[in-house]
């Protein structure tokens, strides 16, 4: 077995479905590098020899090659293309593309993204054309078409429809089989005629092996494209022994013998079948990132040409130096420079700070953001994948990829136990075949008691088994579990970094009552914040609803509100002419009226409710703490003081903390991080395992792999908890599968173990470790 066949990107089993000698393009591709032929010697061969060239039938990738009309170029003579790849199966396939495509001439960047497909290249366009660029890609088999979000799921889903129709159909089976199981086992007990028994085995052939031979084929395609890259995983002796025993019982049956194994073959294969399904949809659960930051980036635009004239475009479209008109409450689509206007921006989906930043002429705004307060005119100044929600894109993706090389516990096992079982089997086959006087049919039939009484079905279960009752005893306290992995990796976390606003706090402004204001204040103040969708407007509303709302009032963009005929303004103290020397920390509105002092409202974001308790039960389990904070200074110093933190940083932009979280995994720490805005998803992406709350942007809900409701943070506790007692229940569950076959093989491979008792002990090991995970759905306090 050569680890060339092994995925070189993830260091994990490549799940590959294409015919073949390989698994897949990209693995064949590293193997062949590998073993000293060279990526150009590689593409040579797969571009003369058509032999060499395992196309799908309906491949018709000639109609891809012409993608002049999707190239972008900008003002430097940089052309890019982004493309969706269909044929992608694991990093060896990243690796290979990339590699032919840096190979070209003139190619300054190219990158393709697992999760996505997607592939985005950039070049330089006077140097060489976009098809004889892409063309090494096509070649070696890949397909290329236009970026197109909603193709992505379409192969998952496909999958995913097989496996319900194949756990359909066996469950089906299974269920008429066993009533005729039932009348054959208790023929063995009491006199049944051979002609009767014959009877009923031939109709369970007739029901059963249809069933199998269409149900099996999602082991079946995986173990033979395994065999083919000469390696082995858990699906090779899952299929070797649920043919061979279909097989076996039918040549019984046509025999006239006394035995026949079809129901446990299809009951088997049904309770496979459901483990496979849940497990995919589990991953599915887990929608890239990429496709919802995409989204914020799909507004369209509103160009101003020079004779005065209005024009819609797409943002990519918007060449820079443009000038395009942002109405109110409208998000920015490109990045720019002001050039005309003051208003409110809310910024909180790449800062996470929670107050709108007022802008003027000369400030600079970003894609993604919101326009609040006024109309804006901006001069473009990057559009597409130059503004910085592109950067944010770029750093999901590269996020992504690294966590994509986590190797599941499961698939670590089956490295080495497939082979074991695969020795034992034909160990057992020779020795009695060559050794002893028993025919080869019997010698056949302890062979497929072996594998049977060894089929890893009890092992398969060890895992899925325990994540799915630990995900429904979350699920039923708010708790969404989305990756496959993410239960395994809770276990093993030894730090965790929090985002402030939005999780530890609330993530919205609260009026302090702090003894600076009197009733009929208040009362004055909510009068005029209705007409205002700022942030410490709504919170002055909130806290007195009923206060009659005052007329002629205007807001004055990036100042505030006021009543010019009567002289009343609310707003920043310059607005209202307070001298900035009394400035007090956090944000505040300030009251003027005719023959009133200016009285000022301050406003605080205030802690979760549970936040200190959390913090505390966190460092009693063992776990460091730390919070990294897009706010200012102040406020996060604050929060930090009230939790007890002394590890904390503030004013950090979506880089700075996956650098921070990239400097902790350097130390060996294994991080949970915890995030609400946009500016967090790169950080959640990046982290270790991660985790988000349901008021979050869907942004970073996407991107944590695990998401929870409510108020309060009580479900970070409970999911480290069961996370941590699902890691010694699945430990538990290995050792009592391996445990059942060093005690049941030596008993099978001495032929004391019939193909039937093989299969039941298969069955009640199995729910040895179903009852032993069960367990887990008790709640604890």
């Amino acid at each position: 077995m050569t680890q060339a066949a092994l995925c070189r990107h993830c260091g994990g089993p490549v799940p590959a479905d294409l015919a073949g000698s390989f698994c897949c393009r990209g693995c064949e591709g590293a193997f062949h590098l590998v073993e000293g032929l060279g990526l150009e010697q590689y593409y040579a061969r797969r571009t003369t020899d058509p032999a060499a060239r395992p196309l799908r039938p309906d491949d018709d990738s000639d109609r891809y090659h012409d993608f002049s009309a999707h190239v972008t170029t900008d003002d430097k003579g940089e052309a890019s293309l982004h493309l969706m790849i269909e044929g992608l199966h694991c990093g060896a396939c990243i690796w290979l593309i990339e590699s032919l495509l840096n190979k070209q001439k003139g190619v300054t960047w190219a990158r393709v993204n697992m999760t996505t497909r997607r592939l985005v290249v950039r070049w330089r366009a006077d140097q060489i054309e976009p098809g004889t660029l892409l063309a090494p890609v096509i070649a070696v088999g890949y397909r290329l078409v236009p970026y197109d979000p909603e193709r992505l799921g379409a192969e998952t889903q496909r999958q995913e429809k097989e496996l319900l129709r194949a756990m359909a159909i066996a469950g089906f089976a299974a269920s008429n089989v066993m009533l005729l199981s039932v009348s054959v086992w208790a023929g063995h007990f009491s006199y049944m005629g051979p002609a009767t028994r014959g009877l009923m085995h031939w109709i369970s052939a007739l029901i059963v092996l249809p069933a199998v031979a269409w149900c099996v084929r999602p082991f079946a395609r995986s173990a033979v494209a395994a065999l083919r890259a000469g390696r082995t995983n858990m699906d090779v002796p899952i299929t070797i022994g649920v043919t061979l025993a279909s097989l076996m019982s039918l040549w019984e049956t046509i025999n006239g013998g006394e035995y026949a194994y079809f129901d446990s073959a299809i009951t088997l294969l049904f309770f496979l079948l459901i483990g496979r399904y849940l497990d995919s949809r589990a991953r599915g659960r887990a929608r890239t990132t990429v496709e919802h930051l995409l989204a914020l980036d799909a507004v369209a635009v509103t160009v101003l040409e020079d004779d005065g004239s209005q024009r819609m475009l797409p943002p990519h479209k918007v060449a820079p130096g443009s000038k395009v008109l942002v109405a109110a409450g409208e998000r920015i689509g490109v990045d720019g420079r002001i050039i005309d206007g003051r208003s409110d921006v809310d910024t909180s989906l790449l800062t996470g700070e929670s107050l709108p930043v007022a802008v003027a002429t000369g400030a600079q705004v970003f894609a993604g953001t919101i326009n609040l307060s006024a109309p804006l005119r901006l001069e473009v100044a990057a559009v597409g994948e130059r503004t910085l929600l592109a950067e944010i894109v770029r750093m999901m993706e590269v996020a992504e990829q690294g966590r994509a090389r986590y190797v599941a516990l499961a698939d670590r096992v089956s490295r080495w136990y497939a082979p074991v079982v695969h020795v034992a089997a034909l160990a057992t086959f020779i020795g009695w075949t060559f050794f002893t006087d028993t025919p080869w049919q019997q010698a056949l039939l302890y062979a497929v008691a072996v594998l049977i009484i060894t089929c890893p079905c009890a092992l398969a279960l060890a895992v899925p088994v325990v994540q799915v009752i630990a995900s429904g005893r979350l699920m039923r306290q708010g708790v969404l579990v989305k990756s496959a992995t993410a239960l395994e990796r809770f276990a093993d976390a030894d730090t965790v970094v929090f985002d402030k606003t939005g999780t530890l706090t609330l993530g919205k402004p609260v009026l302090a009552e702090d003894g600076a204001w009197t009733r009929d204040d208040l009362m004055a103040a909510a009068g005029l914040t209705p007409a205002s969708r700022h942030p410490l407007a709504r919170a002055i509303t909130n806290a007195c609803p009923a206060a009659p709302v005052a007329e002629g009032v205007a807001e004055v963009p990036g100042m505030g509100l006021e009543i010019a005929a009567q002289g009343i303004r609310l707003g920043s103290r310059r607005f209202v002419g307070v001298p900035d020397d009394s400035a007090g920390d956090g944000p505040e509105l300030w009251l003027a009226r005719p023959g009133h002092a200016p009285v000022r409202f301050s406003f605080s974001d205030a802690l979760r409710a549970d936040a200190v308790q959390v913090v505390a039960e966190l460092r009693r389990m063992g776990l460091a703490i730390e919070l990294l904070s897009g706010d200012r200074p102040a406020a996060a110093a604050k929060v930090a003081e009230a939790l007890g933190l002394a590890e904390w940083r503030a004013g950090c932009a979506p880089s700075d903390k996956c650098a921070r979280l990239a400097e902790l995994a350097a130390q060996g720490r294994k991080v949970l991080m915890i995030g609400d805005g946009l500016n967090d998803a790169p950080a959640l992406a990046s982290a270790y395992v991660s985790m988000s709350p349901s008021t979050a942007v869907d942004v970073s809900q996407t991107a944590a792999d695990v998401v929870f409701q409510g108020a309060r943070l009580v479900p970070v506790i409970e999911t480290l908890s069961v996370a941590r007692l699902s890691r010694v229940l699945v430990k538990q569950n290995f050792v009592l599968a391996l445990g059942y076959n060093v005690f049941t093989v030596p008993m099978a491979v001495a032929g004391m173990v019939t193909p039937l008792i093989a299969a039941i002990a298969m069955s009640t090991s199995s729910l040895v470790v179903i009852g032993n995970a069960l367990r887990l759905s008790r709640r604890r306090g």
